[in-house]
């Protein structure tokens, strides 16, 4: 997809600001979000924020999790993290109630659409492959829904790249008729928050995304400081 090339100027958007006026109209109150949740450390706060303007059905969509026993611990935690956030007192009070969509575990497609970019580094063209292919599941879906809105938690991360998140994403609901709620999460010290909400609830955390080249970048960045 065009918006993929590095090289194309963007314009550089507040999208923070966004989803604050977002939030602000009235209109939108009570309305169906569905999120795409890469883990639920990154969830937590987004949850958190949201819980109480959207009703959401998280979407646990991540294939680039390339060790199986990996992404069935990281599914499992995201499925109790909700159903801790469901016992609050607040549900159907001040908050809705959260649902849960756990998507195909489809490996073989990951590596499929990442082919030819298995040496870029982290952060670069393969890492915007892997959000164009969990956002167009999450669009896919939420028309097939009826969701209002979609949106993701990965512009939580320091690591990721919140404009092009969101750029993808815009396009994405024009191609499929629906709305993509746009996000910084970072910001108001949404990663502070989320970090505070892992060590409440007691959340698996890792220091990768979950992808294989992830996780050997990582390790190679041990073993470096290690000898340093």
């Amino acid at each position: 997809m065009h918006f993929l090339n590095k090289d194309r100027e963007m314009q550089k958007k507040n999208y923070q600001k966004m989803l604050d006026e977002i939030l602000a109209d009235k209109e939108n109150y009570g309305k169906k979000l569905l999120l795409h949740s890469c883990c639920a450390p990154c969830s937590s706060y987004v949850l958190e924020y949201l819980r109480g303007f959207f009703r959401i059905t998280v979407f646990y969509y991540n294939p680039n999790i390339t060790e199986e026993p990996e992404y069935h611990k990281r599914v499992e935690e995201q499925k109790r993290l909700i159903r801790e956030w469901n016992r609050r007192e607040d549900v159907g009070k001040e908050a809705f109630l959260i649902e849960i969509i756990e998507g195909d575990y489809e490996r073989e497609l990951y590596f499929e659409r990442i082919k030819g970019l298995e040496a870029c580094r982290e952060g670069g063209e393969r890492c915007f492959a892997c959000f164009l292919l969990r956002l167009e599941k999450t669009a896919a879906l939420g028309k097939e829904e009826g969701a209002d809105y979609f949106t993701t938690t990965l512009t939580i991360s320091p690591l990721k790249n919140a404009q092009k998140i969101n750029e993808i994403g815009e396009q994405l609901a024009k191609e499929y008729g629906i709305s993509f709620l746009p996000s910084d999460f970072k910001k108001k010290n949404g990663y502070k928050r989320s970090v505070e909400l892992s060590e409440e609830y007691g959340l698996y955390r890792q220091d990768y995304c979950g992808c294989i080249f992830s996780r050997m970048e990582r390790e190679e960045k041990k073993r470096s400081c290690e000898k340093a």
